[in-house]
């Protein structure tokens, strides 16, 4: 019977501050958050499911010393451990639903069409200043959540150049630190997966089949 792994070592203590900062930025999306942990051959790959963009956000680091962990725990609990190299894993929590439905982790090819950095995040730009404009012109009848969640849905859903990557996937990339100026970035498919690959993460979701897009189970 294998001992649960109690505590991790990162390679180095910036490797801590990384995956804190991407920690925190889950937690002031959702307070409750959880993250699937995923140890093995050295490093450790965090999952979260920030709400409204329906995608996945991957944050990996490397360890100091191989091991084997799988575990579902609270972002925030993670978070408060955090506080060198070496930290405790939280004790398991119930997993939300997306976390049984993970990316692959091999069999993933580049794809082409996607434009760089500068281009992408112009585009987030611009679609934050549309839902804006549209939302200030709705008239006071059709100011409803359902409407503005109609915009978003139309907004978001666009894709990226000449890919069929949502925009909502690069806002995500964008909103969680990922997107930086001057970085190189990469689009990756794997089965029905789509994966936004930067230096400092990855946003991934699931083709459905039949055009859209989602990180749930069908």
């Amino acid at each position: 019977m294998s001992v649960p792994v109690q505590s991790l070592r990162l390679a180095d203590v910036r490797e801590a501050e990384d995956l804190s900062a991407f920690l925190g930025r889950l937690i002031h999306y959702d307070r409750a958050a959880a993250v699937r942990l995923q140890a093995g051959r050295g490093a450790l790959a965090v999952f979260g499911r920030p709400p409204s963009f329906e995608v996945l956000a991957i944050r990996t680091a490397r360890l100091a010393e191989s091991v084997e962990l799988d575990v579902t725990v609270s972002a925030g609990e993670l978070l408060e451990s955090l506080e060198g190299a070496e930290f405790a894993v939280p004790a398991a929590v119930t997993g939300p639903p997306w976390a049984g439905v993970l990316p692959p982790r091999g069999g993933w090819r580049e794809l082409p069409g996607l434009p760089d950095v500068s281009a992408m995040r112009a585009a987030v730009a611009a679609a934050v200043t549309e839902f804006r404009g549209r939302d200030e012109a709705l008239p006071a009848e059709r100011r409803t959540r359902a409407e503005r969640d109609r915009i978003g849905r139309e907004i978001w859903s666009r894709t990226v150049g000449a890919t069929a990557l949502p925009l909502r996937a690069v806002h995500a990339a964008q909103s969680l630190g990922f997107l930086r100026p001057g970085m190189p970035v990469a689009l990756l498919s794997a089965g029905t997966w789509l994966r936004l690959r930067t230096p400092f993460g990855s946003i991934a979701l699931r083709t459905n089949g039949v055009g859209g897009l989602t990180v749930t189970p069908a």
